[in-house]
């Protein structure tokens, strides 16, 4: 049971991912509008040809960064190993975790995404909250 809940949570964050990284590489301008409004997406974008390469050239890379983020998921989404799995419910908890922290200490001073980061805030906690239910799971299926 364990097993097959690791395998579906993998394969849930690593669409998530793969679809992100694949969205923010080739259509970052409409996705940024669709997220963030058409006035911050134009803010986003940088003022000067050079902050624009400079801006793009980033979100490129972080679009495939996110694209083999999912992939490595995918593959460790096969993974048998009861210790293995608890130990990456743990690391991807205290990743999502830090992520939040880094959202409510340095992002909610842009100016330009102040109001995205309580929604993105909720998204890293509700990312964390499904890695807490499977060690919850595999802990109940271990005592039981």
């Amino acid at each position: 049971m364990d097993s097959s809940c690791f395998f579906i949570i993998c394969i849930l964050h690593s669409l998530v991912a793969t679809t992100s990284g694949g969205l923010i590489m080739f259509y970052l301008n409409e996705i940024s509008v669709l997220g963030h409004g058409a006035e911050t997406a134009r803010k986003l974008l940088g003022s000067t040809p050079h902050d624009q390469l400079l801006i793009k050239t980033s979100d490129s890379f972080v679009g495939l960064l996110l694209c083999v983020i999912g992939f490595l998921l995918f593959m460790v989404s096969f993974m048998k190993d009861r210790d293995f799995q608890s130990f990456f419910a743990k690391g991807c908890i205290l990743l999502h975790i830090l992520m939040a922290v880094w959202r409510l200490y340095f992002e909610r001073k842009l100016e330009a995404l102040a109001h995205d980061w309580p929604r993105q805030l909720i998204g890293d906690f509700v990312l964390a909250l499904s890695w807490v239910l499977f060690l919850v799971c595999t802990w109940t299926e271990k005592y039981d």
